[in-house]
């Protein structure tokens, strides 16, 4: 079966840095666009970043923008996602998800099909 399943996630302070990373298996990866969700206490998961299945090319929320940098290794089937400049308004829950080809949009959370268990973040002022 599908599994995404995440690592990286730790505590930090504010203006330090992370990568979190997302292996896949179970499926063709390179067919697969792969987004980073985030979810925050009392708050609705949100999108945060996007790399495409064809051309690699990469869509992120202007939360982030400048900040992340979301990259894909397909012969290794992972996802990464590089955070710096942390803040701790980036405190969450971090899910990586995987999108099928036809899928044309980006933030939606609905067009994608699976999803990993998520890893914590946590940043401290």
């Amino acid at each position: 079966q599908v599994q995404l399943v995440e690592s990286g996630g730790g505590l930090v302070q504010a203006g330090d840095s992370l990568r979190l990373s997302c292996a896949a298996s179970g499926l063709t990866f390179s067919s697969y666009s792969m987004g980073w969700f985030r979810q925050a206490p009392g708050k609705e998961r949100q999108f945060v970043a996007q790399i495409s299945w064809s051309d690699g090319s990469t869509y992120y929320a202007d939360s982030v923008k400048g900040r992340f940098t979301i990259s894909r290794d397909n012969a290794k089937n992972t996802v990464y996602l590089q955070m710096n400049s942390l803040k701790p308004e980036d405190t969450a829950v971090y899910y990586c998800a995987a999108a099928p080809r036809y899928y044309r949009g980006v933030v939606q959370a609905i067009g994608y099909d699976y999803w990993g268990q998520g890893t914590q973040v946590t940043v401290s002022s």
